[in-house]
């Protein structure tokens, strides 16, 4: 898998960006394809582009390895876009558990009382 690190081999970690940190950190997460692959915000401090570049080679890597993935994001898109299930926490209790694609963009929406689904969800706090 092509994660844009061929020729930062030599390069130290410290001077590596956002994107290429995270990338190494998924390659890194993933070398021993683990059953279990944890993500807690791992697109957050990134720029829109890298973020969707870094969610692309996370879902790549899901699937090309079938590593079951448990990822918290407050960013609706990934939410919609990349995951197969929806759960939603509010002080620590389960107040939605939904296949996606069972509820819309609309519903998700009014759920998060946010203009639109390219929110997160400390906004609509």
């Amino acid at each position: 898998m092509d994660l844009g690190l061929e020729n930062k081999f030599n390069t130290e970690v410290k001077y590596l960006s956002g994107g290429q940190r995270q990338s190494l950190s998924l390659l890194m997460a993933t070398l021993k394809k683990p059953d279990l692959l944890l993500l807690d915000e791992h697109t957050a401090a990134l720029d829109p582009k890298t973020s969707k570049l870094i969610m692309d080679k996370t879902r790549e890597l899901i699937k090309t390895y079938s590593i079951t993935t448990m990822m918290i994001s407050h960013n609706l898109r990934d939410a919609i876009n990349y995951t197969d299930r929806i759960i939603m926490l509010d002080k620590g209790k389960v107040v939605l558990d939904i296949r996606n694609g069972e509820i819309t963009e609309k519903e998700l929406v009014d759920i998060f009382n946010t203009k639109n689904y390219d929110s997160y969800i400390d906004e609509a706090v």
